[in-house]
């Protein structure tokens, strides 16, 4: 089951990890404590109490970096622990890191040590037991799919167990009039309504998947439906919801205008841009040294009178050209008839710094500059060359509305669909581009940013 908090859909089971996993960091860091005959209410070499909230705040956010709370994680439970493993020390080292900035930082390293050992031990364990103990179908929507035409097959067509984790298909139930396409054995036959249907089935959400909602359509039923506590969902919203993306092949224009979604709220951007800003200042002094050896590197690697920097003109909010500043990761005649070509994985152009600066993400630091100037923020649709645009417009439908938001550095999209090199590659992440416009927000751009050390740290999707 899915629940929609500040325009972000959060996975129930996945937030009842979250919590008890905190609750047993919390656990570990007053154990610690206790260890050394600390209390909550003692003077240590500052109090514990601050310490104990502390660490499970700074586990949760490294953690989340791992991909621990993200529906799309398929890693084994052997995967998982190392994943909390590396997730509580790095979480345990940046709580005594702030420990130490914000003043009551003479807590013993043995402390944080022990807290480190206490905190995997239990949220292991917290997510062995739950795995076992929560049953899935307990927090699963049961989803009656009214309709079993072309349209209804993109609800069958879920087959990965990550895409159904909120839901449960009770079956389909095809239109009066309607064409099947549907495996037959999925099918379900209406005996008298569809409320009474829905009951027996125990529905908690009908989904109208009807191939030609023109005809024949239930309205008197649906509404029934409804006023008896059953939710009612378009297609689109049900797969939007499910799936982290709005799919082309069941949208349609009316969908875009009438649903929520899809404004331009002026607080937001103010405070968008105040965020990037700043973020984009502190950043820029915490990555310099690295700048500077990157630049060194590729320097030494092509000589000092080569370019380390990449300039290329793409397209922004609205539609409006920038120049977008990158590290020169590919050789300097990589382009040298001047046709735009798409990065192709083990490409030959790319040079042996560039290798290495592409997979670790450090060729984006320069692009720290275009978030100072305003031409990008930290989190949006990546910016693409106007070439492109103009060839991906004329064949993929609703392709410029990515450009309402100003382009990102990393975005739903980076974290959800590996490195794009062709117009179905464009196609398919253009999906996640289009639910991120819908649903941005702060809350959602601070999820993005902490997933995307997964990305980095794994050198997920780069070419």
């Amino acid at each position: 089951m899915s629940i929609r908090f500040f325009g972000l859909f959060l996975h129930l089971p996945l937030v009842m990890v979250a919590i008890a996993e905190a609750v047993a960091l919390w656990l570990a860091s007053v154990a610690a404590g206790a260890f050394f005959g600390l209390g909550l209410d003692g003077e240590a070499p500052g109090p514990l109490w601050q310490f104990a909230l502390l660490f499970p705040a700074c586990c949760m956010v490294t953690m989340g970096g791992l991909g621990l709370f993200s529906r799309r994680q398929r890693a084994n439970t052997a995967g998982l622990l190392v994943r909390i493993g590396a997730g509580v020390v790095l979480g345990g080292l940046a709580a005594l890191l702030a420990a130490r900035i914000f003043g009551f930082g003479e807590m013993l390293l043995r402390i944080v040590g022990l807290a480190m050992l206490f905190g995997i031990l239990l949220a292991g364990l917290v997510r062995v037991l739950l795995s076992k103990v929560i049953s899935e179908d307990v927090f699963r929507r049961r989803v009656l799919v009214y309709g079993a035409g072309s349209r209804a097959e993109s609800v069958a067509n879920l087959r990965r167990r990550a895409d159904q984790r909120g839901f449960k298909i009770m079956g389909f139930l095809a239109a009066q009039g309607e064409e099947t396409t549907v495996e037959s054995d999925r099918l379900v036959k209406l005996k008298s309504s569809i409320v009474v249907l829905a009951r027996e089935l125990e529905v908690d959400e009908i989904v109208v998947a009807m191939d030609d909602r023109r005809r024949n359509f239930p309205v008197a039923e649906l509404l029934e439906c409804r006023l008896a506590g059953i939710d009612v969902v378009e297609l689109i919203s049900f797969l939007e919801r499910e799936t982290g993306k709005v799919r082309l092949d069941v949208l349609h224009p009316s969908w875009l205008i009438f649903s929520s979604g899809f404004r331009r709220d002026t607080a937001r951007e103010l405070t968008r841009r105040s965020f990037d800003f700043l973020a984009s200042l502190l950043l820029l002094l915490a990555t310099s040294p690295l700048i500077v050896l990157t630049a060194i590197a590729i320097k030494i690697e092509d000589g000092f009178a080569a370019p380390a920097l990449y300039r290329q003109t793409r397209v922004g909010l609205l539609g409006r050209n920038f120049e977008i500043m990158k590290f020169r990761s590919m050789r300097i005649d990589a382009e040298k008839d001047g046709k735009a070509q798409w990065a192709t994985e083990n490409d030959e152009r790319v040079t042996a710094v560039g290798r290495f600066i592409r997979k670790t993400r450090i060729d984006e630091l320069p692009q720290i500059l275009n978030v100072l100037k305003g031409d990008m923020s930290f989190v949006g649709p990546r910016p693409e060359r106007p070439q492109f645009v103009d060839q991906l417009s004329e064949k993929i439908p609703y392709y410029r509305e990515r450009h309402w938001v100003k382009p990102g550095i990393t975005g739903w999209a980076q974290l959800c669909y590996a490195y794009g090199a062709s117009e179905s590659d464009a196609a398919e992440k253009l999906q996640f581009d289009l639910f991120y416009v819908k649903n941005h927000g702060l809350l959602f751009d601070l999820m993005i940013l902490v997933q995307t050390a997964e990305v980095i740290l794994l050198g997920k999707g780069a070419r």
